[in-house]
């Protein structure tokens, strides 16, 4: 696997790590999912395939909102769909709410809400 030196918490991945310590969720930071592409997770529950990803930008036009950076996120999560990953995807305003924590105990315990 590739060493990786992760980029800085956004305010979002770093409440949602807090948020995955404190319900005892053990989530790999940066996973590579898929090799050669080198395609990555933010947080990652290997052994459940359980995928999260927390999207920045959402008012702004960053990386996922320009056609092609939206076009390789299409990609990138249909591949892990294939591969069998359930890829939860939230907002920085989902994760601060609790909604993103909420969904993801929900998905580690095979329920609904």
């Amino acid at each position: 696997m590739p060493t990786v030196n992760p980029q800085p918490l956004s305010s979002g991945e770093e409440t949602m790590a807090m948020h995955l310590s404190i319900h005892g969720i053990e989530a790999e930071r940066e996973h590579y999912f898929s090799f050669p592409r080198k395609w990555r997770f933010d947080f990652a529950i290997p052994e459940q395939k359980i995928a999260i990803e927390i999207e920045g930008g959402k008012w702004q036009v960053g990386r996922h909102q320009r056609p092609m950076g939206f076009e390789r996120d299409c990609r990138k999560y249909s591949h892990a769909a294939l591969l069998g990953w359930r890829v939860l995807r939230f907002t920085s305003d989902m994760v601060m709410s609790g909604e993103a924590i909420d969904i993801t105990v929900a998905c580690v315990q095979g329920r609904s809400l």
